[in-house]
């Protein structure tokens, strides 16, 4: 009996991520603590980090989908916020698979530039946006765990960065195309597989472990490592954490035994019929059987087409 205590015991040790260290996890603290104004420290040191400048949030702006019901678990989680250059920062936890993800962000950061400039006004007004996704999904190729994508305008001929004039408190000058359009960065976190040293690593790794260094010099970590601590959390939050704690890991072995079998089986015929169809026929399948699972999990509809790109036709006939 005490050894089953014992081992119950080590195992939620390893999924909280360490007693001594024990914070949220992120997306969790993003969804119910980092809203509140006391806690905008924490947001303001993640983002100082990421972006290389002081950021200072004025305030937190309505997002639709800012949820926190049961069948919002495989959603996204965001926060759209107002920095005090009046510019837009859109923070996206996302973890679910998603096909069609970097259409999905465009749409977010165009909508954020039309909500926040009135018809009729000089377009002047428009705001530069940030989008920040903190991913927990293989999104596809690559090795890096941090990505940075920016519009710059370069000669087809010559190599050199287009300057634009503008005009600013009266004076013409010229600004890079980069400062006006929108900037993204995707952070696989499962891909952060190195001891962190730097202020970002130190982020990426709480990102991934949900444990934070005690000697912690990262902006907004120390504060994040105080307020975000597990046991200063109600007895009904720690149980409402830990459901939605269980959800995810689900989610990931649904995920992750579908991905395998699919894999599996696409191998298997692409060996038959040929490797491509094969590898076609595995990812539709793999599809299904994640939506089976989800399912059967009662997920909505709505919610297993956007993590496996299925039709709500083919979801109800499965």
């Amino acid at each position: 009996m005490e050894k089953k205590k014992e081992v119950k015991a080590k195992k939620k040790e390893v999924r909280m991520g360490g007693f001594d260290n024990q914070c949220v996890r992120f997306d969790w603290a993003i969804k119910r603590l980092l809203r509140q104004k006391a806690n905008f420290g924490v947001l303001e040191g993640f983002l100082t980090v990421l972006l290389g400048e002081k950021v200072t949030i004025l305030e937190i702006l309505e997002s639709e989908s800012n949820q926190l019901y049961v069948d919002d678990k495989f959603n996204r989680v965001d926060i759209k916020a107002k920095n005090s250059k009046g510019e837009i920062i859109i923070v996206e936890v996302q973890n679910t698979r998603e096909l069609y993800y970097l259409e999905r962000i465009l749409y977010g950061t165009a909508k954020a530039v039309t909500e926040h400039i009135e018809l009729g006004q000089s377009y002047e007004m428009v705001k530069k946006v940030y989008s920040i996704s903190i991913l927990y999904f293989d999104i596809g190729q690559g090795s890096d765990y941090l990505y940075h994508g920016k519009t710059d305008f370069i000669g087809v001929h010559t190599g050199d960065e287009l300057l634009v004039s503008t005009k600013e408190r009266g004076v013409i000058g010229f600004k890079s195309p980069a400062d006006v359009y929108p900037e993204y960065f995707l952070i696989r976190v499962n891909e952060f597989d190195r001891v962190a040293v730097t202020p970002l690593e130190e982020w990426v790794s709480y990102l991934k472990t949900g444990v934070i260094r005690p000697d912690t010099q990262a902006p907004g970590l120390a504060e994040a490592r105080e307020k975000l601590q597990y046991y200063n959390m109600s007895v009904e939050e720690r149980h409402a954490y830990e459901k939605h704690i269980d959800a995810v890991m689900i989610q990931n072995d649904v995920l992750n035994t579908a991905k395998m079998e699919g894999l599996e089986e696409g191998l298997t015929k692409g060996r038959e019929e040929g490797r491509v169809e094969g590898l076609v026929e595995g990812e539709r399948r793999k599809q299904e059987e994640i939506a089976r699972n989800l399912k059967k999990s009662q997920v909505a509809a709505e919610v297993i087409a956007a993590a496996t790109g299925l039709s709500l036709e083919e979801i109800r006939a499965l």
